[in-house]
């Protein structure tokens, strides 16, 4: 997939959990887990507003374009990571 979320990554450079950012965004865990995994096909504007707002940063620190050949290498990177 061309666009890569990095959710985790500000979640790790804040060191907050997964569960207190889902609650602090008004999401449930399970649908923060499908949007951080790439899984989601959508995001509003007002959770990535919020987001943002929680992790203290900006739209292109969380999503982030990945031609699709550089999208494979860039998946065996992180599985070999």
């Amino acid at each position: 997939m061309p666009i890569v979320v990095d959710i985790d990554v500000m979640l790790a450079r804040r060191k907050m959990p997964v569960g207190v950012l889902a609650e602090r965004i008004g999401i449930t865990p399970a649908n923060l887990a499908v949007l951080k995994n790439g899984r989601a096909k959508a995001v509003r504007f007002t959770t990535l507003e919020s987001l943002c707002e929680v992790l203290e940063c900006q739209p292109g620190d969380l999503l982030r374009w990945v031609p699709e050949s550089a999208d494979s290498a860039d998946r065996v990177h992180q599985a070999q990571a």
